[in-house]
């Protein structure tokens, strides 16, 4: 039982870091639209800045700080001056600029800071804690407990704010957002930087668990993405389920199920997302979405 016990937890841990991630992207696609495979990257950069400014002598908390005030600066830029040229054309086009981009930030942030890895100091203390028999690190719960806060002020923000609600609609059809007034160009840079500023803080989360590296977010971003499909793109709260369910069901596959093991245990989270877009296309946690022509 203890065993068990300490796989769930440690698959919370795990499923943590996707979730991180997990929640930008659906702060993208909620505000946009768009699915931003670039927000790995992002993130990743986002870390780097704060860990500058922590090797200057700045505390963790400010680095954070700065690096998320930073981060929305620079993710409304990019909107303006690179995606905004190919939104309202081919979605297929946009997406294989995400990757571009992606590849382009991984390849500054190895180019200024190197890739060798870097340890990022933690914004939580380095102990641990015995829970139900399950040893668990005060880092790890610290990182869990972010991610369920994030989470809330996202549900908060899309579905009780003036401001999400004018991000959603112009997702969904920014030529009818903007003849009722919304100012789409504005709020599609709003919503980059906030998933920007999101990202810092997961970047700066998890590089003390994974060590600093350009590639840091490479394999994360995608279970991050398939926990967003069976979660559910327009669904924050579904998306960091889906990442958690996926820690715990991965480790427990990898013990319980003889056959899986530590080295297919990848394939995990691949086949729930094929059962869940058969069973439910949406995502369990998703709205379906009705086209009017």
């Amino acid at each position: 039982m203890d065993t068990f016990i300490q796989l769930v937890v440690d698959g919370l841990s795990t499923g943590s870091i996707y979730a991180a991630l997990a929640l930008a992207i659906v702060l993208v696609n909620q505000s946009t639209g768009l699915i931003n495979f670039a927000q790995g990257g992002m993130a990743v950069l986002s870390a780097y800045i704060a860990f500058a400014f922590t090797q200057l002598g700045a505390p963790v908390l400010l680095a954070i700080v700065i690096a998320v005030v930073i981060s929305f600066v620079y993710g409304g830029l990019i909107e303006r001056f690179l995606i905004r040229r190919f939104e309202g054309g081919d979605p297929d086009t946009a997406v294989v600029v995400t990757i571009g981009l992606l590849t382009l930030i991984t390849g500054i942030c190895g180019w200024i800071w190197g890739f060798n890895n870097r340890q990022f100091p933690s914004l939580f203390p380095l102990d641990t804690v015995n829970i139900l028999g399950a040893v668990v690190s005060v880092r790890s719960l610290g990182t869990f407990l972010a991610i369920v806060a994030i989470m809330i002020v996202m549900q908060l923000l899309f579905r009780g704010t003036k401001l999400g609600l004018a991000l959603r609609a112009v997702a969904v059809n920014p030529n009818s957002a903007a003849l009722s007034g919304l100012p789409v160009g504005r709020l599609l840079m709003v919503g980059w930087g906030l998933a920007a500023a999101l990202g810092a803080v997961a970047g700066s989360l998890v590089a003390p668990q994974l060590t600093l590296t350009p590639g840091m977010l490479d394999s994360a971003l995608v279970y991050a993405l398939a926990a967003v499909i069976i979660g559910g793109l327009n669904s924050p709260a579904g998306a960091v389920v889906a990442a958690w369910a996926i820690g715990i069901l991965e480790n427990l596959a990898a013990v319980y199920v003889p056959f899986i093991g530590y080295d297919l245990k990848i394939a995990v989270p691949f086949i729930l997302v094929f059962v869940v877009l058969f069973l439910r296309p949406q995502g369990l946690f998703g709205r379906k979405v009705v086209v009017r022509v």
